[in-house]
């Protein structure tokens, strides 16, 4: 063998003397050094988790809540309507606050949609709260007409509603069932309020508790699928016709 084989590297960290293989490797002392420092130093901390988790399942569950507790007292669901103050406390922190919350998160993922619903139905029942609470006994005592002020309240939340199911229809069949029962709860309690019709409002509690319950299962099936990495509870997802289109083909090629 000749020297040549054994020629220093600039570029390694052990050393080979040249002159005989039988002596053992040499280390400059910041070769050495930087040996060590690498078996010493720590693993590096792992990455923090990154964005944020879906709000839509707490938007969907403050919202299904609030709306089961109020439409169970417009349905007259074997409830004192004495304890229809029960409703207020929900409406302000949880169908509101939570939800307005839920809304302003949905801003952050990018979600037109969830962000104008959330956001909205937040406002609606903080707004709520304040009506029943500060503006109805003002009007009461001034002897002027509250179902006129309730019915016109309901039918601006009503038109809103109505656009806002079309909208719906491109995310998904459980979100649409949603605002399909409330549409119709809605257009039904304004109607009772201007009537002014109490058979028509009970009507629009029942209507409302199916919107509950559509909401409801919504919020799960969004919590129970993300826990279990799988659909367990399916939603209908919307489906581009494109995309139908495709796999379609791709069912005819099997």
């Amino acid at each position: 063998m000749t020297d040549g084989m054994y020629t220093k590297r600039n570029d390694t960290i052990v050393e080979m003397d040249s002159n005989t293989v039988n002596r053992p490797y040499r280390f400059t002392n910041e070769q050495f050094e930087e040996l060590l420092n690498r078996i010493a130093a720590p693993p590096p901390p792992p990455a923090p988790a990154s964005g944020l988790g879906n709000p839509g399942p707490l938007g969907l569950g403050s919202f299904a809540l609030t709306t089961f507790v109020l439409s169970c007292f417009n349905a007259g669901v074997f409830i004192d309507k004495r304890l229809e103050p029960v409703v207020l406390p929900l409406a302000l922190f949880y169908g509101g606050i939570a939800q307005f919350a839920a809304g302003m998160w949905e801003f952050q993922t990018s979600n037109t949609f969830g962000a104008t619903a959330f956001t909205s139905y937040g406002c609606f029942w903080m707004s709520f709260a304040a009506y029943v609470y500060l503006i109805v006994p003002t009007l009461e005592a001034s002897s002027l007409n509250v179902s006129d002020a309730t019915g016109l309240y309901l039918l601006g939340w009503t038109v809103f509603t109505v656009y806002m199911t079309f909208a719906a229809y491109r995310v998904s069949k459980a979100v649409l069932s949603v605002f399909f029962f409330l549409s119709i709860t809605f257009l039904l309690l304004t109607i009772g309020a201007l009537a002014p019709s109490a058979g028509t409002t009970r009507a629009g509690g029942w209507f409302g508790l199916i919107t509950a319950f559509c909401a409801w299962y919504s919020s799960a099936a969004v919590v129970i699928n993300t826990a279990h990495g799988r659909e367990v509870l399916p939603v209908g997802a919307y489906v581009r016709r494109q995309a139908r289109a495709n796999l379609a083909a791709e069912d005819l090629k099997v």
